[in-house]
């Protein structure tokens, strides 16, 4: 599939959605629904076919499209619990297995590098896009990557980190507090 500037395209990986903006080779320039400009390689990216592009929305009469979407009556809000409404909206699994096809041919210190680049990738993007909470699976294992991943995440000054909820994920998952400046 050839990306070409203009396209709609959203990330694999990612919730993430844009317009492609510059194809260099395999790698891809998008902006992203946020305004933020973004790289990423040709195979991270699939194209969206949009039904309706927002530029002929223009000729609807926007009163009639309204009246026809608000409901006559209030809809009940479906009640949140607590316990819901604190829950993490970001995790990220780094078992090598969810990271790559297959690590035969890799050393101990080639996988520890690639999760802990993973995770470093992932904490950036939720600063960039301010998510308040991420949570690293990381499983107990030895505990080799739970202190790697505890010593990079000592370098952020705006950061706290912590065990994440036992009864969810066990001992093998650190939670990540992101303060966010004004």
């Amino acid at each position: 599939m050839m990306l070409k500037k203009g396209d709609r395209v959203e990330v694999i990986d990612d919730a993430l959605a844009g317009v492609v903006q510059d194809v260099q080779n395999d790698s891809i320039t998008i902006k992203t629904e946020d305004g933020f400009l973004m790289n990423f390689e040709a195979q991270e990216l699939v194209k969206i076919e949009d039904s309706l592009a927002i530029e002929d929305v223009s000729d609807f009469d926007m009163e009639q499209v309204i009246k026809q979407k608000t409901p006559d009556k209030p809809r009940r809000s479906e009640r949140i619990k607590p316990k819901e409404r604190i829950a993490p909206p970001m995790e990220v699994d780094l078992h090598i297995h969810q990271l790559v096809k297959s690590s035969r041919h890799m050393s101990n210190h080639e996988m520890l590098n690639l999760q802990l680049d993973h995770a470093r990738h992932k904490l950036e993007f939720a600063i960039q896009k301010r998510i308040p909470k991420i949570v690293f699976i990381h499983g107990k294992g030895e505990g080799v990557l739970k202190m790697e991943l505890e010593y990079l995440l000592g370098r952020y000054s705006n950061v706290k980190f912590y065990d994440a909820d036992y009864q969810k994920y066990g001992l093998g998952a650190t939670e990540v507090y992101v303060f966010q400046n004004a």
